[in-house]
């Protein structure tokens, strides 16, 4: 088991290249199962763990697949297995996207009970019963969903929340039924518009994305084509709140700042500066004292639940006290008690974090208990004064490529060691 070694206390200064959205490019890479003829090719994306997870579950069922550097070739003509088992789907949530797309194009899927972050419940009955609402029949034994349906006919489906998984699975299934889905209280982020792009090209008739109300005329088929992952904006942000918690002066290359507006928003109110450039560049930089900020987080395009964990690790050194609201997962605030462990005073009543500043942190052995809180441990390890050693990062290697290398490439003193 790896961890992380930081010696903190070093402003970062230089430029780092941001990475394709894992979140984006996980339902992408499912989509490759609704093309029966031609190879769907994917640029721009991550080299992280959940990606490797998935393609080996992709050919697991009998999809080809073919990948050199950022880019992964998936031709799927005629699966083997239309079943995702819990040996490779227990780590992470993202593999439930095979439903859908099994689903709409064989009548049947087999999937195990997803895993992922302990962050909270994030149940698929929202999946199941749109599908339902499509003609599906659905029995759950045995850990696994397994789900039938001759030929998916379109409906009217109304999420109860906008859950992300459940708009782009029934999205993936929606464009091969009968007739015409309606998404009502769709998802609206990013990575849910990015597949709606990619299904369209493949020859999807999807409107609506971006907004509440997706439409879709089922079609008989979808082709191949090429498209390339947007930026990760929950990578940018990280980096963003990196610069701003050490003093530094960074510039992130390749960033889509319209996908961040509403953390942007809150490290300026905290005294950060952020200066858009040329060619997708961002500059941000933090000469003066920090101040508290009060956030909640909310569905896009509010404040990313993705992104608490890191500007709660920013606030911990902002002067005065600020409330930090958890209003998507309810257990999110398991970084706290390390946090607490370097110094930070924080107090937790029921979904709100009270967060007063202190004048250093310092370092000290942390267990990181979620992808996000992984990335907020290593933020605060590269502020606080000593050595922090941050443990359990297999969590950190789901979401973030290469992290240590990128912040050592702007000047951090970090390094990883097998324990």
């Amino acid at each position: 088991m790896d961890r992380l070694v930081i010696h903190g206390g070093v402003p970062l200064g230089g430029e780092i290249k941001m990475d394709g959205a894992k979140n984006a490019a996980l339902p992408a890479l499912t989509a490759g199962l609704l093309a029966d003829r031609e190879p769907l090719i994917l640029h721009n994306v991550p080299s992280v763990v959940d990606i490797r997870t998935l393609c080996k579950l992709l050919e697991h069922m009998g999809a080809e697949l073919q990948m050199e550097g950022g880019a992964i070739r998936v031709l799927s003509r005629d699966l083997k297995r239309l079943e995702a088992p819990y040996d490779l789907v227990r780590t992470m949530r993202a593999s439930v996207l095979v439903l859908g797309p099994l689903l709409a194009r064989y009548g049947y899927a087999k999937v195990s009970f997803p895993g992922g972050c302990a962050i909270g419940a994030r149940p698929v009955n929202l999946h199941l019963d749109g599908f339902r609402a499509m003609g599906a029949t659905i029995d759950l034994t045995g850990g696994y969903i397994e789900a039938r349906a001759p030929k998916l006919k379109g409906a009217d489906i109304l999420l109860e929340f906008a859950t992300v998984t459940g708009t782009e699975n029934l999205m993936m299934a929606a464009t091969l039924a009968d007739g015409h889905t309606v998404i009502e209280n769709a998802a609206r982020e990013p990575e849910v518009q990015d597949l709606a792009d990619l299904l369209n090209a493949m020859g999807a008739r999807i409107q609506g994305a971006g907004t509440t109300r997706l439409q879709i005329q089922g079609v008989s088929c979808l082709m191949g084509t090429s498209h390339a992952i947007i930026p990760d904006r929950i990578e940018t942000a990280t980096y963003a709140v990196a610069a701003a918690i050490t003093g530094g002066d960074i510039q992130l290359r390749g960033v889509r700042q319209e996908h961040i507006g509403g953390v942007l928003e809150a490290l300026g109110a905290a005294g950060v500066e952020v200066t858009p450039g040329h060619e997708n560049r961002l500059r941000v930089a933090c000469r003066g004292p920090l101040r508290s900020v009060d956030i909640t987080t909310a569905p896009y395009p509010g404040f990313p639940t993705d992104v608490q964990a890191q500007f709660m690790a920013l606030m911990c050194l902002a002067q005065g006290t600020c409330r930090i609201r958890e209003k998507v997962f309810e257990n999110r605030f398991m970084h706290v008690a390390e946090l607490r462990r370097m110094g930070a005073d924080i107090r937790c009543r029921g979904p709100v974090a009270h967060v007063r500043g202190v004048a250093a942190l310092q370092g000290a052995p942390v267990m990181a208990t979620d992808l996000r809180a992984s990335a907020s441990l290593v933020l605060a390890g590269l502020a606080a004064r000593g050595v922090t050693q941050v443990n359990r990062i297999y969590h950190l290697d789901r979401g973030y490529s290469c992290i240590e290398e990128k912040l050592a490439g702007v000047g951090a003193l970090i390094h990883r060691e097998r324990m």
